[in-house]
């Protein structure tokens, strides 16, 4: 349950950077929401399909996190780091073949990225 938790909190807030960012410039809010669904097959951008994309991402990146932790400590400042890698795949490997993920703007989104391996790594429970 400690882990269903972690996943939410760090699911709902990391996505702090590229929301501030869309408000702050005039961009819509939810398009990364939305890009995240163009990830299932056959999928438009939808912000429903987006979220359960983004939940089940965040649970999986979560999930892998927690097992290096259990050997290595991460802590906010190694969950940070963790995010940062996440985010070089995550974005530039594999959303580089989705327009929809290309198209948003990157630093935002790394930060995102940071931002949900440091929760993570705060959050996880020690032992």
């Amino acid at each position: 349950m400690r882990k269903l938790r972690v996943v939410v909190v760090a699911a709902t807030f990391s996505g702090l950077p590229s929301t501030v960012h869309a408000v702050l410039t005039g961009r819509d809010p939810l398009a990364a929401t939305r890009a995240a669904g163009t990830l299932l097959p056959g999928r438009r951008q939808n912000a429903l399909a987006g979220l359960a994309v983004h939940l089940a991402v965040s649970t999986l990146w979560t999930a892998v996190l927690a097992t290096v932790d259990r050997r290595h400590r991460l802590g906010v400042r190694g969950g940070a780091v963790a995010g940062g890698l996440i985010a070089a795949l995550d974005l530039e490997v594999l959303g580089r073949g989705h327009p929809a993920i290309r198209a948003l703007p990157r630093w935002p989104q790394w930060l995102d990225h940071v931002a949900f391996g440091a929760i993570v790594g705060a959050l996880l429970p020690r032992g």
